[in-house]
């Protein structure tokens, strides 16, 4: 031991050591249990000839690297009337929504929904009227610097008090370079509608809640109700935007819930995390009657407005989508079939022929838009 170190500060360090060694690390009881609570959204649509869309999860736990909710996959889903009618519901594209055949309930019946999950779980919501939703008046934008969309409403008759509003997003990205080109089975090949990449589209419904209330003014009005705040420069508005605006009534009871979930979803993120407070709705387990359940069933027609906005639209649109150094590189035609591809490098693929000369080749990433999301297939209420 060196003579200028006293004994006392080994055993310090000694001690630090030990204890550095021995630390394990904690996990809070709220990360580490399986919080995989049942998440039930959306309404009983009872407008005329309407389909009803149910959103079926579970929550993620706050230690889950997963982002949006896990779908509850192979549930069976019925409307049921008080006088006991079924209508099924069915998840067709297997992504846990679930929905309706196309129809016209009767307003004056009251209606619940009943889930049993694949695991033999049973849910059900409490019976509950039919509230007609007043007509969205208009859905429309400012743009001073960022763009804000808003929403004017009213009900004629005073009825309604408690609204509330989500919206589907859709824009159009591109890819960088355009081609009429695509390989299949080592086969080049011209693309269709169905097999083009050069134009996408992504669809996102709208992550937060939003409630407005007429109860403290003389009119059943609600005038200039921010919904979406779009920052100067997002990409969204790069080329071709489109907002469907859906608008429910609620009642007091529904409103109160809502704004619940609201409050609780802004401050540890979105639906599916985690909740931290009880949120008693009215949907039950009947399997576990102490089991939570995340979800307010209403009954009500639905109001709707779709606006388009093209970049032309607006005014000192920044750009800030992000520009790939395009490489490219020429390769000899198959003398025997041109459209025989065999190039080893899967980064590249066809971008253009050359008129009785070589075939370029691209990046794919410049030439392949369904590489960042969305889908190729463009939407049928697109123009």
């Amino acid at each position: 031991m060196p003579p200028h170190i006293d004994h006392k500060y080994w055993y310090l360090l000694i001690t630090f050591l030990l204890l550095v060694n021995c630390k394990k690390l904690y996990e809070p009881p709220a990360i580490a249990a399986a919080n995989r609570i049942l998440v039930v959204d959306g309404v009983i649509n009872t407008g005329p000839n309407s389909v009803t869309s149910i959103n079926l999860n579970r929550t993620r736990n706050l230690n889950d690297s997963i982002s949006g909710g896990i779908p509850e996959l192979g549930a069976k889903i019925n409307i049921v009337t008080a006088g006991g009618t079924t209508y099924p519901l069915k998840d067709t594209a297997g992504t846990g929504i679930y929905t309706s055949a196309v129809l016209s309930l009767d307003n004056a019946q009251q209606y619940k929904l009943t889930i049993t999950t694949a695991d033999g779980r049973n849910y059900t919501s409490d019976l509950v009227s039919v509230r007609p939703t007043p007509a969205l008046d208009s859905v429309w934008y400012e743009q001073p610097g960022d763009l804000t969309f808003y929403v004017n409403t009213h009900d004629p008759l005073g009825n309604t008090r408690y609204y509330r509003w989500d919206y589907l997003e859709t824009w159009e990205h591109d890819a960088q370079l355009p081609t009429v080109w695509g390989v299949k089975d080592g086969m080049i090949f011209p693309v269709d509608s169905n097999t083009q990449h050069t134009q996408c589209w992504t669809t996102r419904l709208s992550p937060d809640i939003h409630l407005g209330s007429s109860f403290r003014l003389n009119t059943d009005v609600i005038e200039r109700l921010p919904l979406i705040v779009i920052p100067n420069g997002d990409s969204r508005l790069d080329n071709k935007y489109s907002i469907l605006v859906r608008q429910y009534a609620l009642t007091v009871e529904a409103y109160n819930y809502w704004s619940l979930i609201q409050k609780t979803s802004q401050r540890v993120g979105t639906l599916f995390d985690l909740q931290p407070t009880q949120l008693t709705g009215n949907i039950h387990s009947l399997t576990n009657p102490g089991e939570p359940v995340i979800g307010y069933m209403s009954a009500c027609s639905i109001s709707q407005q779709r606006l388009f906005l093209f970049n032309t639209d607006l005014s000192n649109w920044a750009h800030n989508s992000v520009i790939y150094s395009c490489d490219s590189t020429q390769i000899p035609v198959n003398p025997t079939d041109y459209r025989i591809y065999t190039f080893p490098d899967t980064l590249f693929a066809p971008w253009y022929f050359i008129t009785n000369g070589p075939l370029v080749l691209a990046s794919k990433q410049c030439l392949d838009c369904t590489l960042f999301g969305g889908s190729n297939k463009k939407p049928s209420y697109w123009r």
